[in-house]
């Protein structure tokens, strides 16, 4: 099987130089097909306008993949990987700022980005969405993920796609959590928003918001739940193993709210409401959930439902000179000077190749 992504570079780009990426994440993938070729007039006009005229005049680098009904950014997971290598494809050609790389998407596109941020935000430094179903297909939604990195919605209440009440409750559950949520409702306008010329403020809203986001390698706090270990990592936690058999603490709690309007066309074409009794997101298995803090040489971990898990070092987060040590539920598990591996740095950089986020050596600790 073979596809193709298609990379459009700022007009004077010049390899001395590291630039912004953004990655546009289409709709519809399951009536899309993966093409070996993409033209940039499929790409770069029409719907897509305003990404190339925002991202000409902030000198952004724009990615467009190609998904299609079995490999794509939703469901099923088989071609969730996609967008991840792709980026790592780009930095072995293309000098990129490892620390300003973000997802846009619109409608399926949209969930894709939304997918992204709750399940392998690690390389990605920020996500938006226009005309978004905020909702993990291929498992649960662990909402408190968005604290690890940042989203914006941009809006319709004409959206058949997902309703504005249910984005108005989505909204107040992000302010709860004090996450960086954004909301832009536009009123009187379909799904379809960006095919219309008044989308043009939410783009500009976007690249601006991109020009002032950079990605923290290094965050002194994380909070991360999964439920799939393929997706046990989120920046310097990773390879986090679960133990569901173990009970759940009473800070585990899972995050949802009803849904009980929803807007559909009916056999005129006309947009009505119709009743529904659901739930926002979806918890078809047991999660696991990892909190962990930095601070003087001192790591802070709780866990729920974990069996071991790394911590990955930077000098950039410890003094290498001291010994660190290692708090797991309350008790001491670690007390040591990191030495450096370059086995490991150079096998993590074949990895991810990224440049920013290095790490010198890891600590492997099992609950």
């Amino acid at each position: 099987v073979r596809t193709s992504f298609l990379v459009h570079l700022p007009k004077n780009y010049s390899p001395q130089k590291k630039y912004p990426v953004l990655l546009f994440l289409h709709g519809a993938v399951r009536n899309n097909a993966l093409t070996e070729f993409q033209t940039a007039e499929a790409n770069l006009n029409g719907w897509n306008r305003y990404y190339t005229r925002y991202a000409d005049q902030e000198e952004v680098i724009l990615v467009f993949p190609k998904g299609s009904r079995q490999y794509n950014w939703m469901t099923p997971d088989d071609g969730f990987f996609m967008v991840p290598e792709i980026v790592k494809k780009i930095k072995q050609a293309i000098h990129v700022d490892d620390n300003k790389i973000f997802i846009s998407g619109h409608s399926n596109g949209a969930t894709g980005s939304f997918s992204y941020l709750m399940k392998q935000p690690t390389p990605f430094s920020g996500f938006y969405g226009f005309n978004t179903y905020p909702k993990v297909f291929t498992g649960g939604t662990f909402v408190e993920n968005i604290k690890s990195r940042s989203f914006i919605n941009f809006s319709t209440d004409e959206d058949y796609y997902y309703p504005p009440g249910a984005n108005d409750d989505l909204t107040r559950l992000m302010t709860e959590l004090k996450a960086d949520y954004r909301e832009y409702r536009y009123p009187g306008f379909p799904h379809w928003f960006p095919q219309f010329d008044e989308s043009e403020p939410a783009y500009r809203v976007l690249f601006s918001d991109l020009a002032n986001r950079e990605r923290n390698p290094f965050p002194e706090s994380i909070s991360w739940e999964f439920d799939d270990e393929k997706y046990g990592n989120i920046d310097w936690l990773s390879d986090i193993k679960l133990d569901t058999l173990q009970p759940v603490e009473k800070w585990h709690k899972q995050l949802n709210f009803r849904i009980s309007k929803w807007l559909e066309y009916n056999r005129n074409d006309s947009l009505i409401t119709v009743p529904v009794d659901k739930n926002a997101f979806d918890f078809p298995r047991r999660s696991g959930k990892i909190k962990a803090g930095y601070a003087r040489n001192v790591f802070s971990i709780e866990t729920s439902c974990i069996r071991s898990f790394r911590i990955n070092i930077s000098p950039e987060m410890v003094n290498p000179k001291k010994k660190v040590k290692v708090y797991v539920n309350g008790k001491l598990y670690y007390r040591q000077k990191i030495k450096y591996n370059p086995e490991f740095m150079l096998q993590n950089f074949e990895n991810t190749r990224d440049r920013e986020q290095v790490w010198v050596n890891f600590i492997a600790l099992k609950v």
